[in-house]
This record gives C-alpha cells, sequence and structure tokens, in this order.
C-alpha cells in the first residue's frame, strides 16, 4: 500500500480509485505519488487488470466492487475512471456514503444524472470535482490569468481545433469524447464562464460507425463571444490549438509546441481607430479598415504534471470545504452544451428529412 507522509496539520487523506482501464492508471499514479493522499485501493470487475495496476502504484488493496470497497475499507474519497454511463450510478452511492467524489470527463451521460450528483454532493457536504485535466495544465492556467487581468481586451472570438487519427470510442460520439475539453477550458479561462445564449452542431459520419466521427460546435455566448469548436477523430495530422481573439491582442495556444506553447499576438484590426474613422464618411470611402502592427511575445510557462495539480486541489477543496476550480456545477455547463450540440444535430436531421419528403410529395403530382 501505498503510504504518504502525514502530519499534525494536513493527515494524508485516503482515496480508492474506481476503473482500472484507460484513464484510471494515470489516476492511480498521481494519488500514490501526491503527500496529500494514500492510495488505499483500486476497484475493477476485471480483478487481473486491477491487481497489474496495485503492483505499479504502491500495492494498494484490490476489490472488485464498489459495495465490498465501502464495505471493507476506510477512505475519504474516490476517483471514478469509468464509462460515462456508470458515472451517476457510482457517484451516488459514494456520495450518499459520505464519501467525496472526482470523477474523469464527462461528469455523467446527461445533464438529468449530472444534476442529481451536483445535488446530491451539495446536500451531503461533499466535494463533487471534475477531473477536466486540461484546466491544470501551464497554458490553461496562464491563459486564465491573462483574460483576469484583461490583457487581450475584449474577448471577440474564440477558434479551437482538436482533430487527431484516433479511436473511434463505443460508447460516445466524437462531441463527447473530445469537446469536453474544449468546453471545460472555456468554462475555466473566461471571467463569465461558459454561458451559451445559441449552440449549433454538425456532424459526419463518413465511416458509418452509427456516431459522428467529424464534428464542428459553434456557440454565441452570453458575453457577445463568438466560440467555434472543431473536433475530429480521422485527422492523419494532430492540431491542440485555440485562438482568442481580443480587442487588443490575440492569443494563440499550441498545445503540441513544447518550445513556445503560448504566443501573443499585438497586431490586427485597430477597434479604437475604426470607431474614429466611423464619423468621416470620405475618409472610411479611402481605409476601410485599420490595422494595428504590433510585437508578438510567448510568456514564460512552469513545466508540472497537470493531473497531479489536480489531486492536489481536490485534496485542498475537501480540507478548506470549498468547491473545486473544476466543480460539480461547471462540468454540469459542459454536459448542457453537449446536450445543446445533440438536440442541434437532430433538428437539423429533422428538418432536411422533412425537406425531402415535402420535394418527394412535389415531384410525385
Amino acid at each position: 500500500m501505498s503510504v504518504a507522509p502525514e502530519t499534525l496539520v494536513h493527515p494524508a487523506l485516503r482515496v480508492a480509485v474506481i476503473g482500472a482501464g484507460y484513464w484510471g492508471p494515470n489516476l492511480a499514479r498521481n494519488f500514490a505519488m501526491s503527500t496529500d493522499w494514500e492510495l488505499v485501493a483500486i476497484c475493477d470487475m476485471d480483478l487481473d487488470r486491477a491487481e497489474a495496476l496495485a503492483r505499479k502504484t504502491g500495492n494498494p488493496a484490490v476489490v472488485s466492487s464498489l459495495d465490498e470497497l465501502l464495505a471493507r475499507h476506510q477512505i475519504d474519497a474516490v476517483a471514478i475512471a469509468t464509462p460515462a454511463r456508470t458515472h451517476h450510478q457510482i457517484a451516488m452511492q459514494a456520495i450518499a456514503a459520505g464519501k467525496h467524489v472526482v470523477v474523469e470527463k464527462p461528469l455523467a451521460d446527461n445533464s438529468v444524472h449530472g444534476a442529481q450528483m451536483v445535488e446530491a454532493a451539495a446536500a451531503a457536504g461533499t466535494i463533487l470535482m471534475a477531473d477536466h485535466t486540461y484546466c491544470y495544465t501551464p497554458a490553461v492556467l496562464k491563459i486564465r490569468d491573462l483574460l483576469a487581468d484583461n490583457e487581450l481586451g475584449e474577448i471577440l472570438y474564440i477558434d479551437s481545433t482538436r482533430i487527431n487519427l484516433g479511436l473511434v470510442q463505443p460508447d460516445v460520439d466524437v462531441f463527447w469524447d473530445l469537446a469536453p475539453h474544449d468546453l471545460s477550458i472555456l468554462d475555466f479561462v473566461l471571467p463569465g464562464g461558459l454561458s451559451a445564449r445559441t449552440v449549433t452542431a454538425l456532424g459526419s459520419d463518413p465511416l458509418h460507425a452509427g456516431k459522428s466521427c467529424v464534428g464542428y460546435l459553434s456557440m454565441e455566448l452570453e458575453s457577445g463571444i463568438l466560440a467555434h469548436i472543431n473536433v475530429n477523430w480521422l485527422s492523419p495530422t494532430k492540431i491542440r490549438r485555440m485562438v482568442i481573439g481580443g480587442s487588443r491582442k490575440t492569443l494563440v495556444w499550441d498545445d503540441l509546441n513544447p518550445q513556445q506553447r503560448l504566443t501573443i499576438f499585438d497586431r490586427g484590426v485597430d477597434l479604437e481607430r475604426q470607431e474614429m474613422m466611423r464619423a468621416d464618411a470620405e475618409d472610411r470611402k479611402g481605409a476601410t479598415i485599420s490595422y494595428r502592427l504590433g510585437d508578438t511575445w510567448s510568456p514564460a510557462l512552469s513545466e508540472f504534471e497537470p493531473l497531479g495539480l489536480m489531486v492536489s486541489e481536490f485534496a485542498a477543496s475537501i480540507r478548506g470545504a470549498r468547491p473545486a476550480p473544476t466543480d460539480g456545477p461547471s462540468a454540469l455547463r459542459v454536459l448542457k452544451v453537449l446536450e445543446h450540440a445533440d438536440r442541434s444535430r437532430a433538428a437539423a436531421a429533422a428538418t432536411l428529412s422533412t425537406d425531402h419528403s415535402t420535394a418527394a410529395m412535389e415531384n410525385a403530382r
């Protein structure tokens, strides 16, 4: 069993990881390495897989069910790394037992389940946190600081691309697989959070997999910002890039460029001069657009493992009895946008089907 050093000020919290598949090993490793935590158990229906993970993370106990975990082990919290459709049942049982919960993305398989999890945690006085890992990266933390300091001016638009030749997931489409990363980042960095006025989405299934493998999601936020997200499982080129355009500066985050992940451009359309020129129609005829040319710079970023910071923040939230930076309500906002995207695609498909039916009837007359 991995044992974190205890002090009189902060005794180590006891945690179990539920799910030893794709993401569970990353959580288990970070909990085992953290001085805030003692990794007590690994829970997975596949005991061989759980035991293999336990051998790599200090030999915590291994159990095959949540009932066994709660009955046999004294724990403060659970980390859930199972398919999204199981998150609600596991989290609700853990919360009912008085345990704090961190869940890998997405929070749940629908917003009704997500809301029930949020309400249950609030009623029980426990912490419910979403493992939105990108929000704990040095680049995204820096972006949040820059926007809080109004470094870019008024945010005008956001354009995000997350594409690669990826694994077609068995239980979710490309929107639910990849877009939660970008949506959670926007909720984290924007001062007003993720508050969408409209959501429009288009998806394509060229593989005939029965789900969207390529997707485009556009939102108009309550603040007036236009945000666009492109997700794709079929691209031979891997791109992880976000552009945030402001009235004074523009930020480009290229997550795959470790030498220069963030770049700030002090150039673009000079909006202040544009306002001055509007009063003079003759000037506008001669120079409709005024451009600003300035410096380009890249802020220095610290290097650390985001999951390590995430598990530390989980502990700090529990000890301080305060909401986590990526708490249940923030994860619920992400869920609601994903559901709006589903409804947008369904409505577009229904409209197209109706148009085709009407055209066929007209042709038959």
